[in-house]
């Protein structure tokens, strides 16, 4: 496994390895001191970023290593240079890519001509470390994944919301999607994750009621009505759209008494939820947070060949 785009042919074991991995990391984060020395990651941003740029630059520091940030604003990405090139230079510079694109092609442009390993920090597609990071999440607070049931609610044509469908039916966890009939989530993606499901023994239900999607899940999961790519604009109309699909306390009672709220963060309360849901004794959005630098180590370290 060279780099990581998406989790598409991934299997239990191979996200069962990096939550014990991360796990360690983060239980003895001392252990792994000094283990990047003069290594040096290069991160690429098209899209803007608060978690992303601080959790891996802060993971390589760390680890030992370094990280780079570029803004596309100074190098724009596939014009003046193309991407085959640009990942070939930096191959010769740096020793792994992380980049947060707009387009899934790009990204797999970039893996594809670089001869270092390449991570996806998201695209319009996918979220692969962000869901890997919440799995390890999860699997902490429930002790387990096969069996839970996991509720999204709001956009469904999401990076989330697909990585989601992937990540969630690999592991053997049941996953409902309550959205929009205008914002389902994109079937070819879909399709894959029934594959996983069969496998897996996992259930996926893609419905148009938030409180039947939420019904008796373990885990409640919103992100934003607004991601990078929606232009302001539409703000007003996609708060229309998607208010039914708000997760509040009402909503949250149709759910397990136990259930946890889960958000990728940044969140708007009184859009995607409400103060008291994202605020209250359910939500582990924080923790969900912090396990971004823990996972995203655990990631940089395997496909680096730094980890048995």
């Amino acid at each position: 496994m060279k780099d990581l785009i998406s989790l598409i042919n991934w299997k239990s074991e191979n996200i069962l390895d990096l939550i014990g991995h991360a796990s360690k990391i983060k239980k003895h984060p001392e252990k792994y001191f000094g283990i990047l020395k003069n290594k040096t990651m290069l991160m690429i941003f098209e899209k803007p970023s608060l978690r992303t740029r601080l959790s891996f630059e802060a993971g390589m520091t760390q680890m030992g290593g370094h990280a780079i940030y570029l803004d596309v604003k100074d190098a724009p990405l596939g014009e003046k240079e193309s991407i085959e090139d640009t990942a070939k230079v930096s191959s010769r510079y740096c020793d792994i890519i992380m980049a947060r694109l707009f387009k899934q092609e790009n990204i797999e442009e970039l893996a594809k001509n670089a001869t270092v390993p390449v991570i996806n920090g998201l695209t319009d597609i996918f979220h692969p470390v962000q869901i890997l990071s919440d799995l390890l999440t999860i699997y902490e607070k429930k002790g387990k994944l096969k069996g839970l049931k996991l509720a999204f609610v709001g956009d469904g044509n999401n990076n989330i919301t697909h990585s989601l469908l992937e990540g969630c039916t690999i592991m053997g966890m049941d996953i409902s999607v309550g959205c929009p009939k205008e914002h389902m989530p994109q079937q070819w993606i879909v399709k894959i994750a029934e594959k996983s499901a069969v496998k897996s023994g996992s259930k996926i239900k893609i419905l148009n009621d938030a409180k039947k999607a939420v019904e008796n899940a373990d885990i409640v999961y919103a992100d934003s009505w607004m991601s990078y790519h929606i232009p302001k604009e539409q703000k007003e109309e996609r708060v229309k759209v998607f208010k039914p699909f708000q997760v509040n306390s009402e909503l949250m009672k149709h759910a397990k008494k136990d259930a946890l709220f889960m958000n990728c963060l940044p969140a708007m309360r009184g859009y995607e939820q409400t103060a008291e849901v994202i605020d209250g004794e359910q939500s582990i959005v924080f923790d969900q947070a912090e396990n971004r630098l823990h996972m995203q180590k655990a990631i940089i370290l395997k496909l680096m060949g730094k980890l048995k």
